[in-house]
């Protein structure tokens, strides 16, 4: 249900109808979100079989490669909050939906390719980060296999939020499953070397994951051409055709998006550098703790997804009280499902690790304890992690960018890493205290992006994407 639609329906009936809609919109999308990072917790389950050292390499690897990736991502998200806006105001939008997708893939392109650059010179990169030489050898392999996936990954992105904001999502559901299970496939025989393939161990893990990627962008396209409904869009005639306007448009409206998730994404980053430094279990612990608070948090990211189209289609027809209810929707949602993941991390933590270690093996014991006392810090910030993604999508709703990204900026660095790194080496509490630092900046976060929606009506009024012609 479009929020015009919603709006003619009687009072008593509209957060009903609101709650529908968005789990309607948001459940395809969190499947899809724990789809992606089942690939990745598949390439770090696989990696821990290997060895702790490979995986500890492995996390070393994917942390760098997700520093640039993510601040391509946030471009490609740009499209979203256009499109949905757009659509707001003309529900059977189609030029300018168009021209949003085609700038958007050219940007996919134009970023890809500095990204290829700093990827292929990773070893030396983590070297001049003072990692280990054996770590950083083998993390320097895994991303000349792996940095292929980035081109048409951002394709599947831009795509993805096509179908999403004509609140289509299922599609992308569909795609990513299949993905999974080819990559689940892929790193089985490239890692270990079955069913006759070479026996490639890390290197084969991002092969395998470049693969999945590839075949994710090209469902996509075999869906958004064929399928009834998108095929009218004609998305990729006259592709070559610039559009600098929008393009212009894009990269006003995607910097500070791109920006936001940089500064989160990269503390993460960095606090696995900093769990490098002080040693291998550490790391390889961080990365366990890491990747189950990830795929908790794939639900409030389904929901940031979701919630940016809600409010950007009530935005776009003038609703205030639809961009009201769409927001407190999905944020409700949003930190009630992460309490019940912090419950969950705090109860049940060797459960929760033995899916990407042997906890039984005594081999592995200062990891896995190490693991466990990341957990309980996890499970800390569960609630104000949810809150900060959720909130960041209900004001990307109302293309309001630029002051979230200082507020993450803030927060992240100047508030979350610095004491993480105070408490970690000068206090003495290592890895618990990187963990400690990461909570509080995710909480400054928090309180910062909710105070600026409960302040919305005093935002500047945009009533359409940010150029129109």
């Amino acid at each position: 249900m479009s929020a015009i639609e919603a709006g003619v329906r009687a009072p008593g009936s509209l957060w009903r109808s609101e709650i529908k809609a968005t789990l309607s919109l948001a459940w395809p999308m969190v499947l899809t979100n724990l789809g992606q990072t089942a690939m990745t917790a598949t390439d770090v389950m696989m990696m821990g079989r290997l060895g702790s050292d490979t995986l500890a390499a492995g996390a070393l690897g994917s942390n760098l490669y997700f520093m640039p990736l993510i601040f391509g991502l946030g471009l490609m998200l740009a499209t979203s909050p256009m499109m949905a806006t757009e659509l707001g105001r003309f529900r059977h939008s189609v030029r300018d939906v168009r021209r949003t997708v085609r700038q958007g893939l050219w940007l996919a392109v134009l970023i890809a390719i500095p990204v290829w650059i700093f990827l292929w010179n990773g070893e030396k990169i983590l070297l001049a980060m003072g990692q280990e030489p054996a770590l950083a050898h083998q993390a320097g392999i895994y991303l000349r296999w792996l940095q292929w996936a980035v081109l048409p990954f951002y394709g599947y992105i831009v795509l993805r939020s096509f179908i999403s904001a004509l609140e289509r999502p299922g599609w992308a559901l569909v795609i990513v499953f299949v993905a999974v299970a080819t990559n689940v496939l892929l790193n089985w025989m490239f890692m270990f070397g079955n069913l006759g393939a070479p026996r490639l161990g890390i290197a084969g893990s991002g092969l395998a994951t470049t693969i999945s990627s590839v075949l994710m962008f090209v469902g996509m396209v075999l869906v958004v051409t064929l399928e009834k409904k998108f095929r009218r869009y004609h998305l990729f005639g006259r592709f070559w055709r610039p559009d600098w306007p929008r393009f212009k448009a894009l990269l006003k409206l995607g910097l500070p998006i791109a920006g936001i998730l940089a500064f989160e994404v990269t503390i993460f980053n960095a606090a696995a550098f900093l769990m490098g430094l002080i040693n291998a279990p550490s790391l390889a612990a961080h990365a366990i703790a890491l990747q189950i608070a990830s795929i908790s948090f794939m639900v409030p990211l389904g929901l940031n997804q979701a919630v940016t189209v809600r409010v950007g289609l009530a935005h776009g027809a003038g609703d205030p009280e639809g961009v009201t209810r769409a927001g407190w929707t999905s944020y409700a949602m949003g930190v009630g499902f992460m309490s019940l993941t912090a419950l969950t991390m705090l109860l049940w933590p060797r459960v929760l690790i033995s899916g990407f270690i042997d906890v039984a093996d005594p081999v592995n014991g200062h990891v896995v304890d190490l693991a466990v006392s990341f957990l309980a810090f996890a499970a800390l910030f569960q609630i104000v992690d949810g809150a900060q993604a959720v909130g960041a999508g209900m004001l990307r709703g109302l293309h309001d960018t630029t002051v979230p990204m200082i507020y993450a900026a803030f927060g992240y660095w100047g508030v979350g890493l610095p004491l993480g790194a105070l408490l970690a080496f000068h206090f003495g509490f290592a890895g618990v205290g990187i963990w400690m630092g990461l909570s509080t900046g995710l909480a400054v976060v928090a309180v910062l992006l909710l105070t600026r929606w409960l302040r919305r009506d005093r935002l500047p009024a945009r009533t359409g994407p940010i150029v129109m012609h």
